[in-house]
């Protein structure tokens, strides 16, 4: 079992920086794939940005292509997401997630579906 802890949301204004942390425990998730998701009052939860297990591979929802940057340090068990020029749009409650499967194997997935593990969220709220 994963035990996923973020941390780091807020209330920032527009044009503001967050960066939030995704701390594992119970286990290494050093050949994990991990993503950041995140859902908006009313909306669906939608995928934001995914790392593979070395930090060389990583894919990023267009709304935040070039604002956001997925990071892990494998030795820290943590996995991070640097928010820059923050908009309102951007509010929503944020969750990291284990993909879970065969370590250091398993494809890149963007669909929460195939998450097993979560955390419990972070709330980001953007003000204009």
């Amino acid at each position: 079992q994963v035990q996923l802890v973020e941390s780091g949301g807020g209330l920032m204004q527009a044009g503001g920086s967050l960066r939030l942390s995704c701390a594992a425990s119970g286990r290494t998730i050093s050949g994990e794939i991990v993503a950041w998701f995140r859902q908006a009052p009313g909306k669906e939860r939608e995928f934001v940005a995914v790392i593979n297990w070395s930090g060389g591979t990583t894919e990023y929802a267009d709304s935040v292509k070039g604002r956001f940057t997925i990071a892990r340090d494998n030795a820290k068990n943590t996995v991070y997401l640097q928010m820059n020029s923050l908009t309102p749009d951007d509010t929503a409650v944020y969750y990291c997630a284990v993909q879970g499967g065969l370590a250091y194997y398993t494809a890149i997935s963007l669909d929460g579906a195939s998450y097993n593990w979560w955390g419990q969220g972070t709330q980001v709220t953007v003000s204009s």
